[in-house]
């Protein structure tokens, strides 16, 4: 049997072009994956190592997740968050705000094991008590942000494979821009915009209610499941989406090995990946 090799690849989500804002991101996503491949390398599992990428991601100003979310039409912060892992515990919060790292929420609510999704008040509620302390929503409102108010950019997420062979995926977003307030996305939907079993974990980016409809995170892995290598199977799931729904998205995926897969039909889609102690690779 083949051993697995440990791997991790960020996404920093599929989009517009980013123009000047181009290599800043690029760096935000090498500096993620390494944070997780630390984890991996310190013998931590795939599941810590997805968690603390994509709290990177959210602490990132440049990325639409925590800290730099898109604001709804009524200029307020809501976001989404979801983790899984290869045994199929999950936890995901949707409509939060007040809380800088929403994928650390999500870890509480998937380790608490009563629940999968927790929304709006009663995620914030479900914070406090464990402990995550709840800072004001304004403080995660950038200018930046309210001069990019226009302009598409999409989620951020990680997959990641640990030497053990477990695998894990969890994906961040502040949702699409001058959304309806109360609107949930892809992200935090087990199977939509996140989704790990025992083949593959994938995360999703881009346009939410077309990812919803093909259910494109479980889509991916189901691909990898048939026999399909992983980037082959990215693409057949994105291009399944384009002819279906006339959508556009984006999907980073990791198999049992360590063997990593993506594809978008956007215009660009920051990554980076880790694989087996390799150089990282930057890709857009």
């Amino acid at each position: 049997m083949v051993a697995p090799r440990p791997a991790i690849i960020v996404h920093g989500g599929a989009g517009r072009g980013s123009g000047e804002w181009r290599e800043a991101r690029l760096a935000g996503c090498l500096k993620a994956a390494a944070i997780g491949w630390t984890a991996l390398e310190s013998g931590r599992t795939a599941l810590d190592a997805v968690g603390e990428a994509v709290a990177a991601l959210e602490d990132d100003p440049l990325f639409n997740a925590g800290t730099g979310s898109s604001l709804n039409r009524a200029g307020e912060v809501e976001m989404d968050a979801a983790l899984m892992s290869d045994t199929l515990e999950a936890g995901a919060v949707a409509s939060v705000a007040g809380i800088r790292n929403p994928i650390r929420l999500a870890r509480k609510i998937l380790e608490d094991g009563r629940h999968v999704l927790l929304t709006g008040r009663g995620a914030c509620d479900f914070a406090r008590q464990a402990g995550i302390p709840l800072v004001p929503p304004e403080t995660l409102v950038t200018q930046a942000q309210h001069e990019r108010w226009k302009q598409d950019h999409g989620t951020v997420g990680c997959v990641a494979v640990d030497r053990e062979g477990h695998l894990a995926a969890g994906t961040s977003t502040g949702g699409t821009p001058r959304k309806l307030p109360g609107r949930v996305g892809d992200t935090p939907l087990i199977g939509c915009g996140t989704y790990g079993n025992g083949d593959g974990a994938a995360s999703c980016t881009g346009q939410g209610e077309a990812i919803i409809k093909v259910v494109l995170a479980k889509t991916s892995v189901d691909q990898l499941t048939s026999g399909l290598a992983p980037m082959e199977a990215a693409r057949q799931a994105v291009a399944l989406l384009a002819r279906r729904t006339g959508g556009q998205a984006g999907v980073i995926l990791v198999d049992r090995l360590g063997v990593v897969g993506y594809a978008h039909n956007t215009e660009e889609m920051p990554l980076c990946h880790i694989i087996g102690g390799e150089e990282p690779v930057t890709v857009f």
